[in-house]
């Protein structure tokens, strides 16, 4: 395939959704302008999905697809499963170039297991420079299969110019993006992409790839949850999808672990055969793509039963994303786009791999169709040019026999002028509405400077050189980025009095006694830099507006008060009822100080203001404004509700919120997480002697010595001069 600029899109239609990605390197560089993931109404394998009721699913997913994306005259590239295909690499005898194709003919009706009239296929020299044997890739799949899929898109006026397999798309993927891991010929690294119901897996070296479907995937998982409670598929399917949020977590778990290992003694087999095979080749590494790598614990499963190093991308090295792209919302989709990747990278000519196996028979009915279009536009031309002329010779004999169109066309002008002077009239009419309109609309700014407000609010009772003097060279020298200063002056960082905020999420609510706070998303033995997202997490914007439109009485949703009286909350009076109205906060992150709840919640400060903590501030809060404050902690009870503080050690094996330091691999094969200015390590690590070796208990287990602690605090701020809820909010509460 010849290299070329433009724009293409690859599409991958699995059995849970459509994938697809627009890649263009107009600009020189490749990037993506656009990608899609749209889930079928259904799962295609799933328990009672019948052939016909499938293609109906596809066909509604790629209608949906159609509607959604421009794709204009932009190149099209699909794939096909693996299991519906075949790739084999062989070594040529010394032969003329020219008689290559003859040979390569023979070779594969010898390789392909079917008669050579039943399938299409291609072939690709992969002869590296200065080799001594000429090496080919010989690539097939049968027609009933690539005629069903390019059915599809057909029946879409959707014409496809490239057809390629998953593991081939997977191999450009990993070689154009990931050069570092297919430098060697004696370092091979493995790519698996987990479908719903079979994982392909790629073995991917210098110049030469092997490839397996194992008939296995995330559905084998569903199925086992379903037989183990007695579910039906689509049931199970939703169980499994929360799993690690649900309080039968572990029963689940143990109800997948059969298939954890079955999985995994399959990709075992195979890499074994693999290896055998090629004696000279080791597996250095495994690179982790598709749906089923998302469910809890599998990975880490595969990589201390492989004993080979596995990585999940979270993001592609050397694809841009162009500026009209949502970033995070594609960085969400990364492990799925592995094959649409590896496809775009394909019809753009900068794939290893460039077979196409579209039927020669489509590729000329396309050819011929792009041609047809403009013997038809040509005609059009013509005929458009031979109707002008005859109407201008119609229209000058009419004009010099009768001035009768002059007189039609005068009236025309005057009874446009009147409807126009109606319509004038009309629009004066309309003002009202429109000035209504425009209030309603600036009424929403009213309250703007109220959510900067509160994040002023909170910072300001955080530990720093004004709560804490006795430290402020410390905040100083992290504000000015004096790592050597921090480490030398404050040499244990056990006694320094900080609190690193890695989240924080604020929602406005008009009831703040039925408020609730959202499940906080904690990781498990997660890396640095993970992110948190609490079902009640709202962007700024997002938040002001809903705010606005409550102040305002506009229709945003809002909790309605019920008639539960509560201290300080609520007061019901007859007919009448007074609901607290402010803000829910949830503040995660972590803390160097041995005691971070001296930190946020000190008990028997009385009025000591050096010893109070983040709530004791809080509590004081007009203190810190002079008595205007327009906030209050409100309700600091015991019950959850109203304000929750959850602590543990920062620990990579444990649960603990996302986005706390750096993980760092140390010499010995263990990793730690580490502070990402000072370098120093927060996470537990193991006790050892002076002669280096670990300390245990009398049980022979390991000690660990505890560094930094993860915090994740929840509490509502009542905000004390809010507006009553508009006529309208009241009415619908």
């Amino acid at each position: 395939m010849a290299e070329k600029i433009g724009s293409v899109w690859a599409i991958d239609i699995g059995n849970t959704s459509l994938k697809a990605m627009r890649l263009s390197n107009e600009s020189g560089t490749l990037e993506v302008t656009g990608f899609d993931h749209i889930q079928h109404g259904k799962i295609l394998s799933g328990t009672g999905v019948k052939d016909q009721e499938k293609q109906e699913l596809i066909a509604l997913t790629l209608r949906q697809f159609a509607q959604q994306n421009d794709v204009g005259s932009d190149d099209i590239i699909v794939a096909v499963p693996s299991q519906n295909s075949f790739a084999r690499f062989v070594n040529l005898p010394p032969v003329e170039q020219k008689r290559i194709p003859e040979i390569v003919k023979f070779e594969a009706s010898q390789q392909i297991p079917f008669e050579i009239s039943e399938v299409t296929w291609d072939w690709q020299m992969m002869t590296e420079e200065g080799a001594t044997e000429a090496k080919v890739g010989i690539f097939a799949i049968k027609n009933e299969v690539v005629t069903s899929e390019l059915e599809h898109f057909s029946r879409e006026n959707l014409e496809v110019s490239y057809v390629q397999i998953s593991p081939m798309a997977l191999y450009n993927y990993l070689v154009f993006d990931r050069p570092d891991l297919t430098k060697s010929n004696s370092q091979a690294t493995v790519v698996i992409n987990i479908g719903a119901e079979n994982t392909d897996l790629v073995v991917c070296t210098k110049s030469d790839v092997w490839q397996r479907a194992i008939p296995m995937g995330g559905n084998a998982f569903t199925k086992a949850i379903a037989d183990t409670f007695k579910l039906s598929f689509e049931k199970a399917e939703k169980l499994k999808r929360t799993a690690p949020m649900s309080k039968y977590a572990r029963q689940i778990l143990q109800a997948m672990k059969p298939v954890f290992g079955e999985l995994t003694g399959e990709i075992q087999r195979s890499l074994g055969f693999y290896t055998s095979a090629h004696p000279n080749s080791k597996i250095a590494r495994i690179v982790a793509l598709g749906g089923g790598t998302k469910m809890r614990g599998l990975l880490q499963y595969l990589q201390q039963s492989l004993q080979v190093p596995i990585e999940r991308p979270d993001a592609f090295k050397r694809l841009g994303i162009n500026a009209a792209v949502s970033a995070a919302k594609f960085h969400d989709s990364v492990a799925d786009f592995g094959v649409v990747y590896g496809l775009g990278v394909q019809a753009l000519g900068l794939g290893k791999i460039e077979s196409n196996l579209l039927p020669k028979s489509v590729a000329r009915s396309s050819a011929w169709a792009r041609k047809t279009k403009y013997f038809i536009a040509a005609a059009c031309l013509i005929l458009i040019a031979s109707i002008l002329t005859f109407a201008r010779t119609l229209t000058d004999q009419s004009s010099y026999r009768d001035k009768a169109s002059v007189r039609e066309r005068s009236k025309k002008v005057v009874d446009d002028a009147k409807k126009a002077e109606e319509d004038l009239k009309a629009e004066k009419n309309r003002a009202t509405t429109s000035e209504a309109i425009i209030k309603r609309e600036m009424d929403l700014l009213k309250y703007r400077e109220v959510v900067p407000l509160v994040n002023q609010t909170l910072l300001s009772v955080m530990p720093n050189e004004k709560n804490n003097p006795a430290q402020k060279e410390l905040y100083e020298a992290f504000k000015k980025g004096d790592t050597e200063k921090i480490k030398t002056e404050f040499k244990q960082r056990n006694e320094r009095k900080q609190l690193f905020i890695t989240g924080m999420t604020v929602y406005f609510s008009p009831d703040l006694n039925n408020a609730r706070f959202g499940e906080n998303q904690f990781q498990s033995g997660s890396a640095g830099g993970g992110k948190s997202k609490g079902p009640s997490q709202m962007d700024m914007d997002g938040m002001m507006r809903q705010m606005m439109q409550a102040m305002s009485g506009g229709k945003a949703p809002v909790t309605a008060p019920t008639r539960r009286a509560a201290s300080g909350s609520q007061s019901v009076t007859g007919q009448e009822q007074t609901a607290d109205r402010g803000f829910v906060v949830s503040i995660s992150g972590y803390c160097p100080y041995s005691d971070v709840r001296s930190l946020i919640e000190p008990a028997g400060v009385k009025d000591d203001p050096n010893k109070w903590g983040v709530i004791t501030r809080l509590m004081n809060i007009n203190k810190f404004y002079d008595g205007n404050c327009p906030f209050e902690l409100f309700g600091k009870t015991t019950q959850k509700e109203n304000f929750e503080l959850q602590t543990g050690p920062v620990d990579l094996t444990a649960q603990m919120p996302g986005g706390i330091g750096v993980r760092k691999p140390l010499d010995n094969g263990s990793d730690v997480l580490i502070d990402p200015m000072t370098k120093e390590i927060i996470s537990r690590v193991e006790k050892k002697d002076e002669a280096g070796k670990k300390v245990v208990d009398k049980k022979g287990s390991s000690l660990y010595e505890i560094n930094d602690q993860w915090f994740i605090l929840n509490l509502k701020l009542k905000w004390k001069d809010a507006p009553m809820l508009a006529e309208s909010e009241k009415q619908g509460a």
